[in-house]
């Protein structure tokens, strides 16, 4: 055998040659009865990516580090009168190196989600995952959908505090897939412009020996209970939102929507009661602002309050299996994106910390090689002060630098 390809990346490298270059338009397999249809389409994508760590040999164990790696999703779609099923298959290769960056400290945990579903070769190097798998029930008023499926309660663009379960970083630029969690969704119309949302999403303690991180087993104490009741009023819709996550009570709501027809607003948060006595309550709320020109030019800012954040980088903590994607308590995010031709588009994104004054700059390139591929180019840049020792002096200033080249195609 080739020691220089694992064999669990030998089916990845298959797939990529059999869909890769010709795809139709459409999905490449559709069935269609007189009730009932029947979807499988596919995602492909490979790239290339190369870092450049901060000179910290305590926090990083390498300097310069570069990879390839390489995931395939075949997804499924079937419909009835009521009924419809949905399932995605993911089968992705990324070395070890790669996932860890390079960091002494970095948690490979994954999604909360049971690793039942979740099979890894190679080290862990390569992860075969059913990302989705849920069974729906609708009528007009009633949608019900049991099993794992991506939740998302979050309205604004960066910070998404409401998003409690598998939330994209804020400079993250592709976001077609959201990782599914194992949930239970109902959503009730009560009413052309109201809807009531109940959502349970199991939780599950976390295990060294399973190839996610997490156990096969619900633990009651990690489990989530929601209710967000939403309404439109003129040009907003408004949402209130409470319930339980790990234990925590939480209290909140999200707005969004266009003032003036001109000016986009979206703002959302929420209180945590701890439910462990002498802990404070914890605040944390995003409000953001955009418009897009008719030349395409988008502008975005946000302002995010993190209260569960520090108030000093000597209380900076890393890992954790809850541990939040932010620091300290209080960032600014803005963002610009621009088409430069119909198929060549442009974003930038920096997100500020006003603790330490530290900044991340990401960069990122889409262009459209045919209907159904394309080549995405992205960047990171940090500003900060640098870690001398075992203290961190800044946020930002501790994460690397990164470029990347990836290549997607949707069959």
């Amino acid at each position: 055998m080739n020691k220089l390809l694992p064999k669990h990346l030998y089916s990845t490298l298959i797939f990529l040659l059999l869909f890769g270059f010709a795809q139709p338009a459409s999905a490449f397999y559709a069935w269609q009865g007189e009730e009932s249809e029947a979807e499988l389409r596919g995602f492909i994508s490979g790239s290339g990516i190369g870092l450049t760590n901060p000179d910290n040999t305590l926090f990083y164990n390498r300097k310069n580090i570069s990879g390839l790696s390489a995931s395939g999703r075949l997804m499924l779609d079937v419909s009835s009168d009521r009924f419809s099923l949905e399932a995605h298959a993911q089968q992705g290769y990324v070395p070890l190196v790669l996932q860890t960056g390079g960091a002494r400290f970095a948690n490979l945990t994954g999604v909360e989600r049971s690793d039942l579903l979740d099979w890894s070769f190679d080290s862990k190097q390569s992860h075969l995952i059913l990302d989705r798998l849920n069974v729906q029930f609708s009528t007009e008023s009633l949608n019900i959908k049991v099993g794992r499926q991506p939740v998302n309660l979050g309205v604004t663009n960066y910070f998404t505090p409401n998003d409690f379960f598998a939330p994209f970083a804020a400079q993250a630029f592709f976001r077609a897939y959201k990782p599914g969690v194992d949930a239970v969704r109902a959503d009730i119309q009560m009413g052309e412009l109201a809807q009531l949302s109940l959502i349970t999403v199991l939780g599950y303690s976390t295990s060294s020996l399973s190839d996610n991180g997490w156990s096969n087993r619900p633990d009651s104490a990690r489990h989530a209970y929601l209710a967000r009741a939403s309404r439109f009023i003129g040009d907003f819709e408004f949402a209130l939102l409470a319930g339980s996550v790990r234990k925590n009570i939480v209290i909140g709501g999200d707005i969004q929507g266009e003032l003036f027809e001109w000016l986009g607003i979206r703002a959302e948060g929420h209180v945590v009661v701890p439910d462990q006595a002498g802990l404070q309550r914890k605040i944390e709320i995003a409000v953001g602002i955009e418009h897009r020109w008719e030349n395409s030019l988008s502008l975005r800012a946000e302002q995010f309050h993190h209260g569960a954040g520090a108030s000093s980088t000597s209380a900076y903590a890393l890992g954790g299996a809850s541990q939040s994607l932010y620091l300290a308590k209080n960032y600014s995010a803005v963002g610009a994106s621009y088409e430069f031709t119909p198929l060549f588009t442009g974003d930038v994104t920096t997100i500020y910390n006003w603790l330490d004054q530290s900044a991340l700059v990401a960069l990122y390139g889409l262009y459209s090689l045919t209907d159904e591929s394309e080549l995405a180019i992205s960047g990171t840049l940090s500003t900060g002060k640098k870690t001398p020792a075992a203290t961190i002096q800044s946020e930002f200033g501790l994460y690397a630098g990164s470029v990347s080249i990836e290549y997607r195609a949707y069959f």
